[in-house]
């Protein structure tokens, strides 16, 4: 299979070309929104109530949204999302170049952002099948998967270029770019939808609508562990990664923001090459035999491989680590993605993906303030020993339960595609 095949499908060839560069747009600002917050404050803790003030919202309207995207036209939905975000990054690029951009309106740009990404996010994850035929979806995913990953190689590197540079304004400013572009892919999946019309199905109240997806959920044993597992690894893996990385970098070894965009970039290295080498492997040995078994005990060695970020080791050793544990951890996430989109209809999958989003991000907040707050009395290097070993730890009592360990034996609960 090529991975490049889905692109010669019109529709699916305008949806990634614009979410992959705004994806790129979106990894600069993550790289000049922590420098800009590091040296504006030099707390942890600023930084981690940045990431708090976005998750909340997120968390808040998830649901709604999942329902919504189920309901009404996705490239729609996508569109608003992105002209309102594109619009919010302007206005903090303006405040920035003006020197009038203070901490508390990049909290409410975060919780704006938070809302408005709880209506995207099970868009993005919905609209793939609705717009690609069915002999295309394994290049669809596969090049989406991996194009999020490069851009997580090349924006952390062009963000840090750019602020080092022509500094933090300018790198927002990139973002908003991004985000113009990302409109006029969208407008012809707009009137594709309205010319089709291919959500015209009746349905009753929002709450049946989000029991209906509630009850796949729960009869799916494994995806249930793994939203448990998914939101403790956001405290263990995620959030010392956001929050605790950029103090490791600067205070530990010594670093500057170009060594932060070498680690984010070999964390994305890395991610490209397990994800390449997981879809060759559920492509060779159809579907990967044993896949919670695999997924899972690639998640350990992932974890171990954390632990090396806080040992006395050089820049190098730990982007070693870096990217090794991006291979490690992206085979998993790959795995369980494919596995969602096997089992669960397309007529739910709007509504079952937020919420496994949902579950999966409950404990952001949380993970957020309380890494913020023990980067600040810890330090950094113990952050990522405890955090690995955690990580490791989670992991390893996942593969107690069967549904794990014989994943690749479950089917949706009978009955689930009678719901739809």
């Amino acid at each position: 299979m090529s991975i490049f095949k889905s692109l010669t499908h019109r529709p699916f060839a305008l949806l990634w070309s614009g979410q992959f560069l705004s994806t790129v747009g979106d990894s600069i600002y993550r790289v000049a929104l922590a420098w800009w917050v590091l040296e504006k404050t030099g707390s942890a803790r600023a930084m981690g109530t940045v990431f708090i003030f976005s998750s909340v919202p997120l968390l808040l309207f998830l649901l709604l949204g999942g329902v919504t995207v189920d309901r009404y036209a996705r490239a729609r939905v996508m569109l608003y999302s992105d002209a309102l975000r594109g619009a919010l990054v302007f206005a903090i690029t303006f405040l920035a170049f003006g020197h009038r951009l203070e901490v508390w309106h990049l909290y409410v740009a975060s919780l704006i952002f938070g809302g408005v990404g709880a209506f995207f996010r099970p868009a993005y994850t919905a609209i793939i099948p609705e717009i690609t035929p069915r002999e295309y979806l394994p290049s669809a995913n596969g090049l989406t998967t991996v194009s999020m990953q490069v851009s997580e190689i090349f924006g952390p590197a062009l963000g840090a270029y750019v602020v080092s540079l022509w500094g933090t304004p300018a790198a927002f400013g990139f973002d908003g770019l991004t985000f113009v572009v990302s409109i006029f892919c969208l407008l012809p999946l707009v009137k594709l939808a309205a010319d089709t019309a291919p959500l015209k199905k009746e349905r009753g109240s929002v709450l049946q609508d989000f029991r209906e997806g509630l009850d796949v959920v729960r009869k799916s044993s494994w995806l249930t562990i793994t939203m448990v597992i998914a939101a403790l690894g956001n405290i263990t893996m995620a959030a010392p990664f956001a929050i605790a990385l950029p103090f490791l970098v600067k205070q530990h070894l010594n670093g500057s923001v170009g060594s932060l965009g070498l680690l984010y970039s070999a964390l994305a290295v890395g991610s490209i090459l397990g994800t390449l080498l997981g879809a060759s492997l559920m492509e060779r040995i159809k579907g990967l035999r044993a896949r919670g078994l695999f997924a899972y005990s690639l998640w350990i060695v992932g974890g171990l491989l954390i632990v090396v970020f806080g040992l006395p080791v050089t820049i190098y050793g730990v982007a070693a680590a870096a990217l090794l544990a991006g291979a490690a951890f992206a085979v998993p996430n790959l795995i369980f993605l494919t596995t969602l989109q096997e089992l669960i209809p397309g007529a739910l999958l709007g509504r079952v993906s937020s919420i496994a989003t949902l579950g999966a991000f409950a404990l952001i907040p949380v993970g957020s303030g309380l890494v913020g707050w023990a980067t600040d009395h810890m330090g950094a290097p113990n952050i990522f020993i405890l955090a690995g070993i955690l990580t490791a730890g989670l992991a390893a009592l996942a593969l107690i339960h069967p549904a794990i360990r014989r994943l690749d034996k479950f089917a949706l609960p009978q009955g689930a595609q009678a719901e739809t």
